[in-house]
């Protein structure tokens, strides 16, 4: 009943498309045309990914800090190691391009050598004032000498923050505007005024400038993530063009095709636009994503065309039977694609989310392209000549059908042996997994934008701040002497760890405000006893330029204070351990019955939030598991065959996530997206086998072991055909900068090429040995769907189809 039902809806749409062929490619040009006009809403990302929820606790911890605090993510920091910074002329040119960078309306207020601030204590009005390091540029190298001893030996206040003592590298931090830092207005800055700026400037004083900061780190890598779509999209059309072509044998089929998945790229980007998505390292994998998946649905309606024409060539009739017959298997095997990628959306990560539901909805938008579009063009053109027909005899393939057929026909035994060790060994690879939480782990490690990040992560002791936040619970409670020396405590805590810069905190404007009282000795750059404490503080609270400091590391209360460190990029254990023991002294030096104290920062925000994902992950996973499951029930009607199903496309993911543990390959964002992407690809071929194999059964008489070789011979070359595609297809990927994105090619590649011969090899197997109480059930006897294989040959079509 279901199969005549099916039968019938997929007569009666091919009798539609065809009679409305001119209607039909007039719509798709006014969709393309409506979705072409929605590019000029596309936007790139221009903050980094926030891989939490809104409303989860960490987020709103650090989203609270920020309100507080504000922005902490709005510093671009330059920097030199060279000595010839220190003479005369260059370190004026220096002092000169600071000044330039000051002037951009773009740019709030900049910290430098030019502008540096000295607090020392006036003593005709008893307080402290801001003096300039410099009143002048210095004129002659003495003098510049002397500017030099001065600040490397009389200013620790500014030691690890504008300079680093033991290698005199020297640094500007550039703090942009808050309101444009996270808009396209920074990116415009930073790619041509700051960069054409610094650019000059090296090429006149033949210094090597680093730069780093996370607004110029997150235009750089957008910038990256731009100049590669174009690459990806350029590659993917290259070699799926030269592998179809290689099959086919044909410049007509090769054009349509092309001219499917361009149609279907477009769609893809007029999504995108339409829904306001930013472009991101994510969502900018889909166009290339919607060619690889594209092409095989091409190929499987092309070459039911040129088989329907080899046979009978009556060219009505041919395309009247590509749509009925592939339509609904074309339709199937695209829907568990969609599915594997629908299953992110579960995530509650926007990243992920929008990423699910772009690919999932343009991945049936590519099927209808592909349905519609080819046998409406062929319709209008001559029929296949011959020479076109040639690649059916498949002759060339013969020699890997018949290797697959032996094996399974004779080493049954040591296919199980194989499989179980694979997985047994992959399972001990598994165990070898490390979750990895660093924020650039992906990140290009050629460009010269990650060089510098270690340039400074090695001169400065590390990259990504992490926010202490203490809570005093009594207005201008931060500044009593008693809270002092628990920040001054909690600091010490903080220096023993190898990984974490020195910290700020008001703990070092109170030192730098003692050194100051004592005329700028050195080594009055200490607390104050209790007794100075109360003079030293007098004379703060009449100090204006104390009070522009203060306003760094105190809220407006004096009631909440921060401690900044920075951590170098570090492995996600040792990232939990500091976390860990950060907290247990926080709690121990603040007690929670007197104090209210958090941590937060990008660095944890990272961390939390790949912790989290890969949670969510693991779920999609299991949710598409299960629903490729129920779809298998529906096919079949049988648990031992949904079992029978799942085994060749799991045991290729595990196989996958052990060689992860052996080489080395972390869980991260990216990484993780490789499972359920596999899974909803792989899994089309079990669907093509078992169909055609539940054929069979029906063809000959219940006969197991005939309706396997005969299903395995037919299906192979089709199976190996569109494997080839996705495997060459994804690999494209592994051209990207971006380490996540070459890991995600060359992960799904191999998955993909595993599953292949698992569903050749072990799925045979498997249904010659455990399917024998199957072939007798009376459900079978109702087939479901269609399901032709590529390599059909002509004589495999029963008159009445």
């Amino acid at each position: 009943m279901v199969a005549k039902l099916s039968q019938n809806f997929w007569t009666r749409t091919a009798r539609i498309i065809l009679r409305n062929r001119i209607l039909i490619l007039i719509i798709i040009a006014a969709i393309t045309v409506f979705f072409g006009f929605q590019w000029q809403n596309m936007r790139f990302s221009n903050t980094e990914a926030n891989l939490l929820p809104d409303d989860h606790p960490t987020n709103l911890e650090y989203e609270e800090f920020l309100d507080r605090f504000g922005e902490e993510g709005n510093a671009v920091v330059i920097g030199v190691r060279d000595s010839t910074l220190f003479t005369l002329e260059i370190f004026n040119s220096w002092n000169i391009l600071n000044k330039q960078l000051a002037a951009f309306p773009e740019v709030e207020f900049v910290v430098s050598t030019d502008n540096l601030q000295e607090l020392v204590k006036d003593n005709e009005l008893q307080e402290f004032v801001l003096k300039p390091f410099m009143d002048s540029p210095p004129e002659t190298q003495e003098a510049l000498d002397s500017l030099k001893t001065h600040l490397f030996n009389d200013l620790p206040f500014y030691d690890q923050l504008l300079f680093n003592k033991e290698s005199e590298t020297v640094r500007t931090i550039v703090y942009m505007d808050k309101d444009i830092v996270n808009t396209s207005v920074r990116k415009d800055f930073i790619l041509n005024d700051f960069r054409t700026l610094i650019h000059n400037f090296e090429l006149e004083s033949g210094l090597d400038v680093r730069v780093s900061g996370m607004p110029y780190i997150r235009t750089m890598n957008s910038q990256n993530i731009i100049d590669e779509i174009g690459m990806f999209i350029t590659a993917a059309l290259v070699v799926t063009s030269l592998i179809f072509f290689f099959f086919f044998r044909s410049f007509r089929a090769t054009f349509i095709s092309m001219c499917v998945v361009i149609i279907g790229v477009m769609w893809a980007f007029g999504i995108l636009g339409l829904l306001r998505y930013e472009i991101t390292v994510l969502t900018a994998l889909i166009p290339p994503l919607i060619i690889v998946i594209g092409i095989p649905n091409c190929i499987f309606l092309i070459n039911k065309y040129q088989q329907e024409v080899k046979k009978h060539g009556n060219q009505a009739l041919s395309l009247q039977r590509v749509i009925s017959k592939i339509g609904n298997a074309t339709l199937m095997t695209n829907m568990t694609t969609a599915s594997g990628f629908a299953t992110f959306i579960i995530t509650d990560s926007k990243l992920l989310t929008e990423f699910g539901i772009v690919a999932s909805i343009n991945i049936i938008f590519i099927f209808i392209l592909s349905l519609l579009i080819i046998p409406i063009i062929y319709s209008f053109m001559a029929l296949p000549k011959t020479k076109h027909l040639k690649h059916l005899n498949k002759r060339w393939i013969d020699a890997f059908v018949n290797w697959m057929e032996r094996i399974v026909r004779e080493k049954r035994i040591s296919v199980y042996a194989t499989s179980v060790i694979l997985l047994v060994v992959s399972i001990i690879g598994i165990y070898q997994i490390r979750i990895s939480g660093s924020p650039i782990e992906d990140m290009p490690k050629n460009a010269q934008f990650f060089k510098d990040i270690r340039f400074f992560e090695e001169e400065f002791d590390g990259i990504m701040p992490v926010e202490i936040v203490v809570d005093t619970e009594r207005k201008n409670g931060v500044l009593r002497s008693a809270n002092l020396r628990r920040m001054e405590e909690l600091s010490q805590v903080i220096r023993e760890f190898p990984e974490l810069s020195r910290p700020t905190s008001v703990v070092d404007l109170v030192k730098y405000s003692k050194q100051a009282f004592y005329n700028g000795i050195p080594r009055y750059y200490q607390l104050p006893t209790s007794q100075e404490n109360t003079f030293i503080m007098d004379v703060a609270r009449k100090s204006k330029g104390e009070s522009d400091l203060l306003k760094n590391f105190v809220d407006s209360t004096g009631q909440v204070a921060r401690i900044t460190t920075f951590i170098r990029d570090v492995k996600t254990e040792r990232m939990e351990e500091i976390e860990m023991r950060l907290k247990e002294n926080l709690q121990k030096t603040f007690p929670e019955d007197r104090y209210t104290t958090s941590m937060t920062g990008k660095a944890l925000l990272f961390l939390k939030g790949t912790k989290y994902l890969v949670k969510n992950l693991i779920l999609s996973l299991t949710l598409a598991i299960g629903l490729i499951a129920l779809f298998m029930a529906y096919l079949f009607r049988s648990f031992r065959m949904i079992i029978i199903s799942l085994i060749p496309n799991l045991l290729p993911l595990v196989v996958t996530a052990g060689v992860m543990g052996f080489v080395g390959v972390p869980i991260k964002p990216s990484t993780i997206l490789v499972f359920s992407i596999a899974f909803g690809i792989s899994v089309d071929d079990t669907i093509h086998f078992l169909a055609k194999y539940r054929q069979e059964l029906t063809a000959n008489r219940w006969r197991i072991q005939k309706s396997v070789y005969a299903a395995l011979r037919e299906t192979g070359v089709s199976m190996f055909y569109t494997s080839i595609v996705l495997f060459f297809g994804f690999s494209v990927f592994v051209l990207s900068s971006f380490g996540g994105t070459v890991a995600l090619g060359a992960l799904v590649s191999a998955t993909l090429l595993f599953a292949m011969l698992a569903n050749l090899i072990l799925l045979p197997s498997l249904l010659l040995s455990l399917e024998r109480s199957i072939a007798n059930k009376a459900v079978l006897k109702e087939p479901q769907i269609d399901i032709l294989p590529l390599d059909e040959l002509p004589e495999a079509d029963s008159p009445e189809n």
